[in-house]
């Protein structure tokens, strides 16, 4: 999979390439499985896994309306069947402020 075509794809933004590179190493052992690289927007518990796991663990947020940006991720992937975690994640990321946790120093 060409992740940052994927990226371009769906980024509301100019891709952050550093950030992305950040994120590709760290979670390179999640995209090498086929049953964690996608993001089933249609599974309860995948979504609940991404906002525990990844919004607030990760990215440390706290707001209770996480589920919204979720679904609103969801809604903007749609057209793709199978939505990449690093992609699903990039436009996460992108649109809470924080590439920069991915970008080394």
């Amino acid at each position: 999979m060409d992740h940052m075509a994927d990226l371009k794809k769906f980024a509301k933004k100019p891709i952050n390439e550093a950030a992305a590179a950040g994120m590709m190493k760290a979670y390179a052992l999640v995209m090498s499985k086929p049953d964690t690289r996608y993001v089933a927007c249609t599974d309860p518990a995948e979504l609940d896994r991404v906002r525990e796991n990844f919004l607030k663990k990760k990215l440390g947020l706290k707001s209770t309306d996480l589920d919204t940006s979720i679904k609103a991720i969801c809604e903007h992937m749609k057209a793709d069947k199978t939505k990449s975690r690093l992609t699903f994640y990039y436009v996460l990321a992108e649109h809470y402020g924080k590439l920069d946790m991915f970008v080394k120093k």
